[in-house]
């Protein structure tokens, strides 16, 4: 069983006109979920579907961070050749949309797991989307994620967080209390 750590709002009336702007753009009403493969992931799934299964006005969002895209799909060698430079950047864009294309293929049954979890909640699967991110940073592709699809809740599992990451703040979902402002964020554990 899934017990909730902590629910955390931050109030957003203290942020700078921008930042208050942003975070008032959320919507209580769509939930980001996010998901790996640990059974933690399937437990929370399992967990928000039970809360919210009779909620039908809420949309969720399971969201699975891809690996990171190899070092050299981050950036070409360059020339001092327009021509060049031009044709080594749009081969450079194909290149990451592929690797993109790929790795979202062989995870996607991440997703697929996570979706019939909801499912078996009594969830209905229409109001549920599918998504990756595929940045460097886990927490940064998050927040991103989170700000850019104007999300009320971001939800995340503890697993895997030593002790020291603890104490120390290092984990990801230290940096999402840390750095998210004008959103609740469901911890579990």
């Amino acid at each position: 069983m899934v017990k909730p750590m902590a629910t955390i709002t931050k109030s957003d009336k203290f942020l700078p006109g921008e930042a208050r702007a942003s975070a008032t753009r959320t919507s209580p009403k769509k939930i980001l979920v996010t998901v790996d493969d640990s059974d933690q992931s399937v437990h929370a799934v399992h967990y928000v579907g039970s809360l919210l299964r009779e909620t039908h006005d809420v949309g969720v969002t399971l969201f699975h961070v891809l690996k990171p895209m190899p070092r050299e799909l981050m950036e070409h060698g360059g020339s001092e050749s327009p021509e060049v430079e031009d044709h080594l950047g749009t081969q450079l864009r194909k290149d990451q949309e592929d690797w993109v294309r790929m790795e979202g293929a062989i995870e996607y049954p991440i997703l697929l797991k996570a979706l019939e979890s909801l499912g078996q909640t009594g969830f209905p699967i229409d109001q549920v989307t599918l998504k990756f991110g595929h940045e460097r940073d886990i927490a940064d592709t998050i927040i991103d994620e989170a700000r850019s699809g104007g999300y009320g809740t971001i939800v995340v599992t503890r697993h895997g967080t030593s002790s020291a990451k603890r104490l120390f703040g290092n984990g990801i979902t230290d940096r999402l209390l840390r750095d998210v402002s004008g959103v609740a964020i469901w911890v579990l554990g």
